[in-house]
């Protein structure tokens, strides 16, 4: 009987442990009720756009991955530095297919996502993500510093800096 309540034990804790994974990555803020509440405003829309930046990544939706960015784009990695000019080089750019070859990928997500400062016109998320294989088994986790601004055209990433390749 002992042998049975430990294993169900073990069960639960896995099975929690599967859904937390499901769970939204967790979003550590600088920004507490005494900040200005049109900072604050600015930080949360800077999410959605984060959360859309790896929805249309994961989804491999070229043109929408393409709108959550701001131009002209930097990216920062692999020892270099690549500026995208405006919306459509980064499409010519972009070819999902190959990244995924390239990296045995199938899909990433956030593991943390922190506000190191903000205002109303721009946001600084330091990150890591994970990225998975076709199989579902996360391979490799990357840091990263994430660049938001708003511009006339709304909310977008205008740069990243990342230690992936």
């Amino acid at each position: 009987m002992r042998t049975s309540l430990v294993a169900t034990i073990v069960a639960l804790g896995l099975f929690l442990q599967a859904i937390a994974a499901l769970a939204e990555p967790p979003v550590e803020t600088l920004l507490d009720a005494s900040a200005p509440a049109d900072v604050r405003q600015a930080e949360a829309e800077a999410l959605r756009v984060m959360d859309d930046f790896m929805r249309t990544f994961n989804k491999r939706d070229t043109l929408a991955f393409a709108d959550t960015l701001t131009y002209p784009h930097v990216r920062i990695a692999s020892g270099g530095v690549t500026v995208f000019e405006d919306r459509q080089s980064f499409i010519d750019d972009m070819d999902f297919e190959a990244f995924a070859k390239r990296f045995n990928w199938s899909h990433s997500q956030w593991d943390s996502i922190r506000t190191v400062q903000a205002d109303t016109e721009k946001v600084h998320f330091a990150v890591q993500f994970t990225r998975f294989n076709p199989q579902g088994e996360a391979y490799i986790s990357f840091d990263s510093l994430y660049i938001l601004q708003r511009t006339d055209a709304g909310w977008g990433i205008r740069a990243r800096s990342s230690f992936a390749p």
